[in-house]
């Protein structure tokens, strides 16, 4: 069998093509051929050093390098270890060579307290995530969906891809299943006034990928209204076809313009609900000026480390009686949902023209810059156009 190539970064901003050899599957692993691999806010933050994720947890880690990059990835089982086709599949079904599949990046161990009380959600105090934490360095070394071949461990969670999806709509997968986010906000319903409700005002503070879908997602579910921001007006214009009503540019407006609008919006009582999609924290407390009283807000957009930022508590969190809540990753269990929203949807929502860019392994510098382009959607990695 040949070498495999892969995308290797082996320092921040900085890759390298390099091959590796065809691995030995054992018992309950398989190969997957990448079809597209996307680039995640994560990888940007680690292109860029800002490598420490789930601080102060655990689960702390540094992404080692060298690493292949790539936990957003779709492809087609290539080999499969000895009964694979049978027990790897999260929901039972079977496998065979030539299936298209996704898979959950996070692997857990199955034994710490998270692991037995955190139902769904993979909150693991040993937890290993494919293109973040297992490094190139170690056989079998494909651990990333920036090469030609994945490896898949037997402890990990696999998918099948419903017929209907194509390699451009599966590859959203892990992030449409990171909307079930919003569920968890729709839990808190229950209690009057709180959570999520039919008829809501949601704002979407960042309309990147993971904004865009939280956006899709929260129309799903019945929201009255919809406001997006975002820096670029490309992206704003494909908010409003995701369900967007009012888009904000922040770049022409100040945090106090678009809080003002919220406002105004809202009849000067502040948005029932704000999901903070940003990847940095200069927007946050923005985010709690534009609730109202009692309202909810979701942090997901700092999943890395990247700083800190100055607040009120008593003016920002306990005047305003709100709830906050932190989320640092999805649910296992949320990929079989995310898949038949994405199928069943497709009519209603863009999800064919998220991929805005398709690069080879040997673009994979360009793809990266490309993916902080304001210009861009979401940037794959597709290894067969090398």
């Amino acid at each position: 069998m040949t070498d495999i190539r892969a995308a290797v970064l082996t320092r921040p901003g900085h890759y390298e093509v390099q091959t590796f050899p065809w691995p030995r599957l054992p018992e309950g692993s398989a190969l997957m051929q990448i079809e597209m691999a996307g680039i995640c806010g994560t990888d940007k933050h680690t292109y860029l050093g800002e490598t420490k994720q789930y601080v102060g947890t655990p689960a702390e880690t540094d992404t080692p390098f060298p690493i292949i990059q790539g936990h957003e990835n779709v492809g087609l089982i290539s080999e499969l270890g000895p009964r694979s086709g049978e027990i790897l599949e999260f929901y039972g079904k079977p496998l065979k060579v030539g299936d298209r599949v996704t898979m959950c990046p996070d692997i857990i161990c199955g034994h710490c307290y998270e692991c037995k009380h955190v139902m769904g959600y993979v909150w693991c105090e040993n937890s290993e995530c494919y293109g973040n934490s297992l490094t190139s360095a170690v056989a079998p070394h494909l651990f990333g969906g920036m090469a030609e071949q994945m490896y898949l461990r037997p402890d990990t969670f696999v998918y099948k891809v419903p017929s209907g999806l194509s390699p451009r709509v599966a590859v959203l997968a892990e992030l449409m299943a990171c909307t079930a986010s919003l569920d968890k906000v729709k839990e808190f319903s229950s209690y009057a006034m709180e959570g999520f409700n039919s008829g809501d005002t949601v704002v979407v503070i960042g309309s990147g990928p993971l904004g865009l879908l939280h956006i899709a997602k929260a129309d799903m579910m019945g929201a009255g209204q919809i406001i997006a921001t975002d820096l670029s007006e490309h992206r704003l214009a494909f908010a409003k076809r995701c369900g967007a009503e009012v888009t904000l540019n922040v770049t022409t407006t100040s945090a106090e313009d678009r809080i003002a609008e919220v406002m105004r919006l809202t009849g000067g009582r502040g948005a029932d609900v704000v999901l903070h999609m940003a990847n940095t924290p200069a927007s946050f407390v923005e985010g709690i000026e534009m609730l109202k009283r009692g309202g909810m807000m979701l942090e997901m957009g700092n999943f890395a480390d990247t700083g800190e930022v100055t607040m009120n508590i008593h003016r920002h969190v306990c005047s305003k009686n709100i709830r906050l809540i932190g989320l640092t990753n999805h649910p296992s269990t949320g990929y079989g949902p995310a898949l038949r929203l994405l199928e069943r949807y497709a009519d209603r929502y863009p999800f064919e023209d998220f991929v805005s860019h398709e690069f080879g392994l040997a673009e994979a510098d360009a793809a990266m810059h490309m993916s902080m382009n304001p210009e861009s959607i979401k940037v794959v990695i597709d290894p067969a156009r090398d």
